[in-house]
């Protein structure tokens, strides 16, 4: 195995690649990226077995091989090369040479042949996506998934195919955010399934170019998406997502429409005296006029007052003030639209005209 790879050509795949491989790992050979050289082409393969990234280079016509490297100490060699550098990598026995002008690197490498299989099942649906179009449904959606909840299912992200409708749900419990769109393409099928958090969390990085058409497949276990030069493999929740179907029908007061930035001003600067665990703020609502205010166990205390559009009934409500801060930074529009439920179970919070976003928090009892 012996070739000759430009520093830039090679740095982002393999920096997306490490990103996958966690730092502690129970087989010494998933520290490692696996390299493959075969009819002018390097294949890198990085995998912790729940999620994988392969990232495929054309180089010159070179020896064919296969060798497994140790992926920080590999990236940490690249990264700290000079631009535009040229790296030759040559193997001897068991070891890696790498060099680049005056630099030389030896590694220790482990098999190919002992690098494990990414099990995968057969992926019977596909659609296609645009990159721009998917990742600012993530990023509408993905900051609501749990975190090492009980509920496993809740730590990851429901994707909801209805031939051509698109649907994300994220929720922790306290929390829920969804978001609609269209495909294109007709799919022909309707599926749900649930991506893991560090999945979608890794995918959102990759998804660094708007204008990329994006393959989708998947099965009821796997999902795999194409991504220029880069294959992405993740396994999938084994569980079924809660009905929050019935959140949608209850009965509710009338709209608060409000500026979004003077919201999220005003929020800010009271959140600040609220408590630091719970971060509770009280909404005090009336015709034409809201007071948001706060307090903590140093007796601290902090008030302030908006104008707004309300011409509803006089209602106090207490929510988590971070919840409330993300749901209105995502909206696009100018006005935030609150809509309280007439038992005050929940809030929802979308732009004035347009119900593609929505979110809703829980009320909290301070």
């Amino acid at each position: 195995m012996k070739f000759i790879i430009n520093r830039e050509v090679l740095l982002t795949p393999l920096q997306q690649i490490v990103s996958v491989i966690e730092k502690r790992q129970t087989l010494p050979i998933l520290a490692n990226v696996l390299m493959v050289i075969d009819d002018g082409q390097l294949v890198m393969t990085g995998t912790d077995l729940e999620i994988q990234i392969i990232a495929k280079i054309a180089i010159e016509p070179s020896d064919s091989g296969s060798i497994t490297i140790p992926a920080r100490k590999f990236l940490d060699i690249c990264r700290l090369l000079p631009k535009g550098a040229e790296i030759k990598f040559e193997q001897e026995g068991d070891k890696i040479k790498i060099s680049s002008q005056r630099s030389r690197f030896s590694l220790s490498t482990l098999p190919a042949d002992n690098y494990p299989e990414f099990s995968e099942s057969a992926l019977e649906n596909h659609f296609f996506i645009n990159a721009g179009q998917f990742k600012k449904a993530l990023d509408k959606t993905m900051f609501c998934m749990a975190n090492q909840d009980v509920r496993y299912y809740l730590n990851g992200l429901l994707m909801n195919i209805s031939n051509s409708k698109l649907k994300l749900v994220a929720s922790d419990g306290h929390r829920l955010a969804v978001y609609e769109d269209y495909l294109e393409q007709a799919t022909g099928f309707e599926a749900r399934i649930i991506l893991p958090r560090k999945g979608v969390l890794e995918l959102n990085r990759l998804l660094d170019d708007a204008e990329a058409e994006l393959k989708v497949e998947f099965s009821s276990n796997n999902i795999r998406i194409f991504i220029k030069d880069l294959i992405f493999s993740a396994k999938l929740v084994d569980a079924k997502y809660p009905d929050f179907s019935k959140v949608f029908q209850q009965e509710f007061f009338n709209p608060l429409c409000i500026d979004k930035q003077l919201f999220r001003d005003a929020l800010t600067r009271v959140a600040i005296l609220s408590n630091e665990k719970f971060k509770g703020i009280t909404l005090d609502i009336a015709s034409e006029y809201l007071t948001i205010s706060t307090h903590n166990p140093e007796q601290d205390e902090a008030e302030e007052g908006l104008a707004i559009d309300y011409d509803g009934e006089p209602l106090s409500i207490s929510f988590n003030a971070q919840y409330l801060l993300e749901a209105v930074a995502n909206l696009d529009s100018d006005t935030a639209a609150l809509i309280i439920a007439s038992n005050a179970s929940s809030c929802f919070i979308n732009e004035q005209n347009d119900r593609t976003y929505q979110f809703i928090v829980m009320p909290m009892r301070l």
